[in-house]
């Protein structure tokens, strides 16, 4: 039996839910680097839990943890900051308590880093249920169970299980760790990669923290973030509408 099927669900999965970590809960939810109508608004937020699936992130509590993150980038204060974790699994296990804080109210959102996010009850509803993320869990088994050639194969569910903080692992570990710097920053974020392709740009961590605002991730001519293009195609055809920007 052919890996085919197997891999182009799994890099299917991997580029979908990256595009929406980055586009959507990154970009749009916690920077606003572009606007777009509430019909887009919620397009986009309905393909972010189908691409998800089962590790959907809520984006008003991702968003005002990102905020937070660059509030206090690399301070005892800073969400997920590498340089106060021995490994990555307790700094992604204490990111996931304060994000569970944030998004059932347990955790004071701090003044000004609130203002205008997305919500959708429903959506964000069937994305926080046991139900829906079993469900989804139970349907990357049972594709693995169909077209998979071996059992080995199997060691990449847990991937499927949690794609959205797979991601964020490896970009808050090695962007704050890893790399060269463009600009010399009071925190520690570096960019990972000259080409960041696998996570949307972005690994440009250090490039970033120069300029949040920004919607291309890449300023050196050696780099480059995939999905600036995305972008701007969107922004031409009017889905977004991008924000004048500094360099």
């Amino acid at each position: 039996m052919s890996a085919l099927p197997i891999l182009a669900f799994f890099f299917g999965h991997w580029f979908l839910s990256a595009f929406c970590q980055s586009f959507f809960l990154h970009r749009y939810c916690s920077h606003t680097q572009f606007t777009m109508s509430r019909f887009w608004e919620r397009f986009f937020h309905l393909f972010t839990l189908c691409s998800q699936g089962s590790s959907y992130l809520n984006p008003r509590a991702y968003a005002v943890l990102h905020r937070e993150h660059h509030a206090h980038s690399d301070t005892e204060e800073d969400p997920h900051s590498p340089h106060f974790f021995r490994e990555v699994f307790s700094m992604m296990w204490h990111t996931r308590r304060v994000y569970f804080d944030l998004k059932d109210g347990r955790r004071e959102v701090p003044a000004g880093l609130a203002g205008k996010l997305p919500r959708w009850d429903a959506v964000e509803a069937i994305g926080g249920s046991w139900i829906f993320s079993l469900a989804c869990m139970a349907g990357y088994t049972a594709f693995y169970v169909a077209f998979a050639p071996s059992a080995w194969w199997y060691l990449l569910l847990p991937v499927h299980f949690l794609m959205g903080p797979v991601h964020g692992a490896f970009v808050n570990w090695c962007g704050h760790k890893y790399g060269y710097r463009n600009f010399h920053l009071d925190d520690h974020s570096h960019n990972t990669f000259p080409v960041d392709v696998l996570f949307m740009g972005e690994c440009f961590q250090n490039n970033h923290h120069r300029y949040p605002n920004r919607s291309n991730f890449a300023v050196k001519s050696f780099e480059f973030d995939i999905l600036y293009p995305v972008i701007r195609g969107l922004d031409r055809v009017g889905i977004i509408r991008l924000k004048l920007e500094s360099a």
